[in-house]
């Protein structure tokens, strides 16, 4: 089997306010918070699954000329410019590319307009039909996107080209039935409330009501479709404990390690099982 051309999709704040790229305190120390991106990477270079994908494009969505973006991305820029801080190491390569060279802009500028407006709406479908086109240049045959922070519509409709071939991996369980479920932006937040003893009613408010604390999370890689982490899941590990008084980047970086890193490669193993069974559902149904 030939290898699978892979895109990264992510959102360069989502990574910013991990700290990506950096040492972060932990606890009496230092730890080095590496991107979802940055382990990707290795995984391709130092494991099997190297010969099994290719890394073809890492899509960001970020909007350059927005203030709001321009503040959440200040730490880092857009871009990697010699002598400041930058998302993973600034020579970083995979499979013999160098990674910067492999980032592409699909900025998700409708984010200027007000939600339900007329521009939201017409921009939300131009943005999408440019990531499309973006995908299909890259020749993609898996998108994997982490920490996007836009809901996708027509691309992961039922039928549509990338429906069942975008992946999403999410920092928390997202099985509704599991007493852990931890769903949309601030699920690591709502782990870390959970370990409080305390449920976030609202997030404007931060007001909380009781509840009996739980003291595990995990991630999820799961099929994208039109809801907030609500596709089916491939797979997903439950296995990063929470101390109550965890950091906010203390539980991210417990997370990504126990529990983030180990979903996504095992996740990319399982879905190169369905494309091979898929691929050899059509050689019969040609036969």
């Amino acid at each position: 089997m030939t290898k699978k051309n892979l895109v990264y999709v992510w959102s360069l704040r989502n990574a910013a306010a991990d700290k990506a790229g950096q040492p972060v305190a932990y606890k009496d120390h230092e730890r080095y918070m590496k991107s979802v991106l940055e382990f990707l990477v290795q995984t391709l270079n130092q494991t099997p699954l190297g010969e099994a994908y290719e890394l073809v494009g890492v899509v960001y969505d970020d909007d350059e000329q927005s203030p709001r973006d321009q503040q959440l991305v200040s730490d880092y820029g857009f871009a990697y410019q010699p002598g400041r801080q930058w998302l993973y190491p600034a020579d970083l390569e995979v499979q013999g590319k160098r990674v910067n060279d492999l980032l592409l802009s699909v900025p998700s500028t409708y984010r200027r307009h007000p939600r339900g407006s007329a521009e939201h709406i017409a921009g939300k479908q131009d943005f999408e039909r440019r990531l499309h086109d973006t995908l299909v240049e890259l020749k993609a045959d898996i998108v994997v996107l982490d920490g996007l922070l836009v809901i996708l519509d027509e691309l992961v409709r039922p039928g549509a080209p990338f429906a069942r071939r975008i992946m999403n991996i999410h920092p928390g369980i997202t099985r509704i039935e599991s007493p852990y479920e931890r769903r949309g932006a601030y699920a690591t937040w709502n782990a870390l409330y959970g370990a409080r003893g305390q449920k976030v009613v609202d997030w404007a408010t931060k007001e909380t009501e009781p509840t009996a604390p739980l003291y595990l999370t995990g991630a999820s890689f799961h099929y994208v479709d039109n809801g907030i982490d609500s596709g089916e899941v491939l797979h997903d590990v439950l296995n990063t404990e929470i101390g109550p008084e965890d950091t906010i980047l203390e539980l991210r970086w417990n997370n990504f390690n126990n529990s983030l890193f180990p979903a996504l490669r095992q996740g990319l193993w399982l879905m190169l099982e369905n494309l091979r069974q898929a691929q050899a559902g059509k050689a019969r149904d040609v036969a």
